[in-house]
């Protein structure tokens, strides 16, 4: 039976070993990105991106808990506009501004609270093709060493990707209407 305990621990150890292992080969860095054609001009996407409270037509994290509490600050749209959220359900807590905002790109700092703390980037870029707009969502951040190891189990992209995706389904139906 000792025997049979010392091969368990052995494997476990070695198992553990080699994800805290290949965490410390990820990169620094994770990126989120889709990208949506749609029938709009950059100035009517950037014009729903840029004022936080024209979100809850077209954000998908809009729709997470009914009852998050929201708060506005700064600018009323665009550079230095801040948006609050407080959730005790699924939206967890955080706070974004605007850094820059233009028909073309729009830069927002992007900092959660709840349900972990995390610092990053998201980028809206409107790129005129023809009668329509290649609409791209980007999310970008550092990724320390304890998520590294989170993320050897779980894919950012695909987890955050489908509501980025969603995101500008509905960014389209609200501006090719």
């Amino acid at each position: 039976m000792k025997t049979v305990l010392l091969t368990v621990l052995a494997l476990l150890f070695v198992a553990v070993a080699a994800v805290l292992g290949y965490a410390a080969t990820r990169p620094d860095e994770f990126g989120v990105q889709r990208s949506l054609r749609i029938k709009a001009s950059p100035e009517k996407l950037a014009a729903l991106v840029t004022d936080f409270h024209a979100w809850s037509t077209w954000s998908p994290y809009e729709k997470l808990d009914p009852a998050m509490q929201r708060s506005f600050s700064g600018a009323p749209r665009g550079r230095g506009a801040v948006y609050a959220w407080q959730s005790d359900g699924k939206a967890g807590a955080g706070r974004m501004e605007i850094l820059e905002a233009a028909p073309a790109r729009v830069v927002i700092l992007l900092d959660f609270s709840k349900p972990f703390e995390a610092h990053n980037l998201a980028e809206f870029t409107f790129v005129p093709d023809g009668d329509a707009t290649v609409a791209t969502w980007t999310m970008h951040g550092p990724l320390p060493y304890v998520a590294k190891v989170v993320h050897v189990f779980l894919d950012m992209d695909k987890l955050v990707g489908k509501d980025f995706e969603a995101g500008l389904a509905n960014l389209k139906a609200a501006t090719e209407n």
